[in-house]
């Protein structure tokens, strides 16, 4: 039965991309927590949380997967699908996509927030998700954003 699910598991590539992205996230987490010398332990439950709900969820699609046998492909062009190179498109692989996409996310903000280097224009975009949709962002980085909004308006953008 174990040597069943293992092979389960392996058999989605986006599930071990996922788990690989919960891993990045945590580790920068933590060094963002300790870069602002913040341990909260309430924070870290809530994430850990979050995360082990997240995989949860993954596994059990899976087995939903395996038994429906569902493909979602139809709705993706050809052309596209074969510069992607994916033969199914699961309900599973759809949730990991997305919590990819979340993770994706929390990962470019704890690497800004560590001051580790991003790409400008996706420093700014960052940015500007911080401002707009979290309280995370430094007040100096507020104004360095602001900064940037007026210029935008001003070349047209």
């Amino acid at each position: 039965m174990m040597n069943e699910i293992i092979t389960l598991i392996e058999a989605h590539s986006f599930f071990v991309v996922l788990l690989y992205a919960i891993i990045l996230d945590t580790v920068l987490g933590v060094g963002r927590a300790l870069k602002e010398r913040k341990f909260n332990s309430s924070v870290g439950i809530d994430g850990a949380i979050r995360k082990v709900l997240m995989v949860t969820c993954v596994v059990i699609l899976m087995f939903v997967d395996a038994i429906v046998n569902m493909d979602l492909l139809f709705m993706i062009p050809e052309e596209y699908l074969q510069i992607i190179g994916i033969n199914k498109l699961g309900i599973c692989e759809l949730f990991s996509l997305l919590f990819i996409l979340y993770e994706i996310v929390s990962i470019l903000k704890n690497m800004h927030l560590c001051g580790l280097p991003i790409p400008y224009r996706i420093k700014l975009l960052v940015q500007k998700f911080l401002d707009e949709l979290t309280e995370e962002l430094p007040d100096d980085e507020n104004l360095l954003i602001n900064q940037v909004r007026e210029g935008d308006e001003n070349n047209g953008l």
